[in-house]
């Protein structure tokens, strides 16, 4: 039985994913009741029961995903020790460093915590580990991210360009104004060239945590002028409901063959849709038990990346990856 807290967008994806997926029992909560029971009635059929719930029927699931807005650790903390395995959808910094605190409490209850299971961070980190084995060794990864998810998910990104990010850079942890740092990033159409800036992100936690031997890890989000203006204001305009397309680019360097080497490789879709199915086949893997206990990151070397990665595609997710030998700064195609 898998629990999802939060029926808002991406919620609702992971809902979406997990029926189609062909899971049999799913219970959702929302601090919005009304809210929880529309989905549950609109997702549930002859073959598939999903039960709008309270918040304390979650201690009942085998896996609980949570998929509201940030803080989870508290909450991750209580599932746990009541013996439920937990995926969490937080890319907030402070939450994220809570939840990884939670090591030890994880091993003693024999539970399993996926910190970081969404777009970004969670897709950056497992395609980080896809493009590993064309490398002798990696040293550097850079991610950027275009769009947004649901309101939640808008604000997140408001209050992030406001902040200070934090990079990994020479065995080191740097923090720097968010919104500083230009850099045009190139997505996979149709989203194309975005100025990206750095922000207050929880990709290089994740990922230094996923692979340690890193030197240098970075973030950076697309940004137009207003958004670093008024980042330090509160939102101007309500969140739109959902946001159009989103995109992912992951830049990973190393070695290979004695000479620097550099593969890029990207996904454009709604930004719920990334978050959702990611969260959604980390819930299938936990219940499954391709997950030891204890807190994993999408990516580590205990995670089962390979089922992961398939069922990512299976959901529909097309991966581009950039192609260096033509004039084309934008020249994606599908993997090999």
């Amino acid at each position: 039985m898998i629990g999802v807290i939060g029926a808002g967008l991406v919620g609702t994806r992971i809902v979406e994913r997990l029926v189609a997926a062909g899971r049999a029992q799913i219970l959702v909560s929302d601090t919005n009741p009304v809210v929880a029971r529309r989905l549950a009635e609109r997702c549930s059929d002859a073959t598939h029961s999903v039960v709008a719930v309270s918040s304390a029927a979650m201690l009942d699931t085998n896996v609980a995903v949570i998929a509201c807005p940030a803080p989870h650790a508290k909450a991750a903390r209580r599932l746990l020790e009541a013996g439920v395995s937990v995926v969490s959808c937080s890319d907030d910094v402070d939450d994220v460093l809570s939840m990884l605190d939670l090591e030890a409490i994880a091993r003693q209850f024999r539970q399993t915590l996926v910190v970081g299971a969404t777009s970004s961070p969670g897709l950056s980190g497992l395609l980080v580990r896809m493009l590993t084995p064309r490398f002798d060794a990696i040293d550097e990864v850079h991610v950027a991210v275009h769009g947004t998810a649901g309101p939640a998910c808008a604000q997140q990104h408001h209050r992030a360009l406001a902040r200070q990010s934090i990079g990994w850079h020479d065995g080191d942890w740097l923090r720097r104004p968010a919104g500083s740092g230009r850099e045009l990033c190139w997505f996979p159409d149709p989203v194309g060239p975005r100025d990206c800036y750095r922000a207050e992100l929880a990709d290089p936690i994740l990922v230094h945590h996923g692979f340690p031997e890193l030197t240098r890890v970075s973030v950076r989000v697309s940004a137009t002028r207003r958004d670093r203006v008024t980042a330090r204001l509160p939102m101007l305009a309500p969140p739109h409901p959902e946001g159009g397309i989103g995109a992912l680019r992951v830049e990973v360097r190393g070695w290979r063959g004695g000479a620097r080497h550099i593969e890029v490789v990207g996904a454009s879709e709604r930004v719920a849709y990334l978050a959702g199915s990611m969260a959604a086949a980390c819930a299938r893997g936990v219940v499954s038990g391709g997950f030891s206990s204890g807190v994993r990151v999408v990516g580590d070397d205990d995670s089962p990346n390979d089922l992961l990665l398939s069922q990512v595609l299976e959901s529909g997710v097309h991966l581009r990856e950039f192609v260096g030998n033509s004039s084309r700064k934008d020249d994606f195609q599908t993997p090999r």
